[in-house]
Parts: C-alpha cells; structure tokens; sequence
C-alpha cells in the first residue's frame, strides 16, 4: 500500500464530509439510537451519533460509502465524541472503547467494500482511514465560571487518560492515521498528543501519523481560547504533525485568509475543509455543492493546500466537486527547512 506521505506528495487528497450532517437527513429517532441494547438506557439518547456505531453500524458505513464514491481518499471515523468526558453526558463513559473500535471497523469495511466493488485495490487507489479525535465539551485553558477564572472543570491528568483510551480503541480498530480535530483550546490538543505518544511508548509500537486542525473562531484569527495562528502552529509542531490545518466554525470564504497565512507558516502538509458556508438565521447551511468546489479550486491554484475536504453542512455533492475541481491541480510543495548551517557557513 502507498504511504499517505507518497499520496500526498503527488496530488491534491480529498477528506470526507461532515458525518453528522449526513445523519440529519435520516430523522432518526429515539428508538433509531437506542436499538434493542439501549432499550432501557435511563437517559436520552438522541443525538449521541457516535453511539450509532454500535446501533446503526450499517448506516454510519453506508455514508463513509457514499463519501469514498463522491472521491474521497481519507474518511474519518463517527468517534468526534468518543471519549469517556464526553460520552459522561449519556452516561455512557464506560462504552468510550468499545465505540472507538467499533467505528474503525466501519469506516475500513466501507473502505474494503469500494475497493471490492471498483474491482482495485490500496495499492492502485489507496483510501485511508483517519481516526477522529474532537475537542471535547470541556476545556483545560478557559473557567466556565466567569465569578472564579482559576476555576477549571477538568485536570490534564483526566483529559490524557480519555484520550488514552480513545487512540487505544482506534489502533485496535485498524486506523491508518489519527486526526486532533477542531480544536478551540490547544491545551486540549496537546493532552491529545502527550496521549499519543505515551502510548506508543507504552506498546513499543511507532505512531501513526497525526493530523492537526485547529478551529479560528472568528474575523480576528485567533482560537477560541486566544491563540493567534502561528501561536497555535507553534505550540503543535513538536509533535512532528503529517499536516496542520484549519476546519469548521467558518465556510470557505471567511476562511481563506487564514489559510493562506498557515501555508507560509507550515513546514509539513497543509489540510483545510471548511463549513459549507456560515449558517443562515435557521442554523442550517446552505452553500452550493459547486461554490465550495470554486472555493478550494481557488486555494489550491494558489499554492495554499495539500489536502481538502469539508466540514458542518457539507455532503458528498459538495466532496464530488472539491475532488473534481483539484483532480490536476499540483499540491503544495513542502517548503525546504535547513535545520543546521553547512560546513562552508560554519566556516
């Protein structure tokens, strides 16, 4: 199988669309998300999309399915909220595991089904599986008290150890690589990192390759937690990242500024999937499929992106016209680093 580095060295990679999106248009209902294991669960379950791994595997792998037809080369697992602090609202924290592998396993059996059914292979059109790794619904660097700003809801200790547990149920699920995606507070970030590496250390087993997407909140161009872009760039670039990029909270077009200024900054590869625009006064979203494809045809013309993908609202209308619209263009070449002076400079 190709590497993803051998991917994305020669051509442009599409990243999937938003998963919860895709779920909305089914109108699940109560008893969708509790199937017959969670029956008798004592609180509601509506909403827990991540749980729909366990009670509805075939629908999550049928839309990893219609990603991969639009062109997708890299889908991401249904896990964004597959962590014991997050799942502690369903009371569901002892399933964060077991939810983890579970959505692997059905993002590689859709990958699995489209080689079958496009008679190829990972060799002639390698696919990847990226495993999701959100923000969680709790920050390290913010008090959500405003009366006591030393006040934290959670410790570094407790995020590492949910993390732990996420990456470790991904690996188990056969992932090709780990995204940290979404991040608002890149304290929470770097937890998700440390995670990662410690628990390599603790198998004996190299890293996968770490794909890292902030979230700028605003026209300002700083996270939510206050860091400007090459801050947030900084503070993450000891982890050796495959790429950095930017996704949600803005659509293409308020996006763009930011994403030029990352590919000046960035040594390694640049990601961007951005919403399908900004939500209209009903939250919902409603930016063509082809303007977006313009969009990043726009970004990747300039230089600016090695891979690309949408966020909030986007569907595989919008992955179909972002993979066509970049299919011949060039990626971005990986600026050149001289990481020590040569013998004639020492001189």
């Amino acid at each position: 199988m190709k590497t993803i580095q051998d991917c994305l060295r020669a051509r442009i990679l599409v990243i999937d669309g938003a998963m919860g999106t895709m779920i909305q248009r089914h109108k699940l209902t109560e008893a969708d998300y509790r199937g017959t294991r969670f029956a008798d669960w004592p609180t509601d379950l509506k909403g827990n999309n991540d749980l729909l791994c366990l009670t509805k595997p075939e629908l999550i792998t049928a839309i990893h399915r219609e990603y991969l037809d639009a062109g997708a080369d890299i889908i991401e697992t249904n896990t964004f909220s597959s962590t014991s602090i997050a799942m502690a609202d369903y009371q569901m924290e002892s399933l964060a595991y077991e939810l983890n592998v579970e959505a692997a396993r059905c993002a590689k059996k859709a990958v699995d089904g489209w080689y079958r059914d496009n008679n190829t292979n990972s060799n002639e059109h390698p696919k990847f599986v990226a495993g999701s790794i959100g923000p969680l619904n709790k920050t390290l660097s913010l008090s959500p008290d405003v009366n006591n700003p030393g006040y934290r809801a959670i410790h570094f200790d407790e995020v590492v150890e949910a993390y732990t547990e996420q990456v470790r149920g991904l690996l188990d699920g056969g992932v090709d690589l780990l995204l940290i995606e979404t991040i608002f507070d890149t304290l929470n970030a770097k937890a998700a990192i440390y995670a990662i590496q410690k628990l390599a250390d603790e198998t004996g087993i190299a890293p996968l390759p770490i794909m890292i997407s902030g979230t700028i909140t605003d026209a300002s161009g700083r996270t939510l937690s206050g860091q400007t872009l090459e801050a947030f760039y900084t503070s993450v670039m000891h982890a050796n990242p495959l790429s950095v990029g930017l996704n949600c909270a803005l659509g293409a077009k308020e996006m763009r500024p930011h994403i030029e200024e990352l590919s000046q900054l960035a040594s390694c590869f640049v990601s961007a999937y951005p919403n399908a625009g900004l939500p209209n006064a009903m939250g919902e979203y409603d930016e063509h499929p082809e303007d977006t494809g313009h969009y990043l045809e726009d970004w990747a013309q300039n230089g600016w992106v090695n891979i690309v993908g949408g966020c909030c609202g986007t569907t595989p209308d919008h992955i179909r016209h972002i993979a066509e619209e970049v299919r011949t263009i060039k990626p971005r070449p990986l600026p050149i680093l001289l990481d020590t002076l040569t013998e004639t400079e020492e001189a």
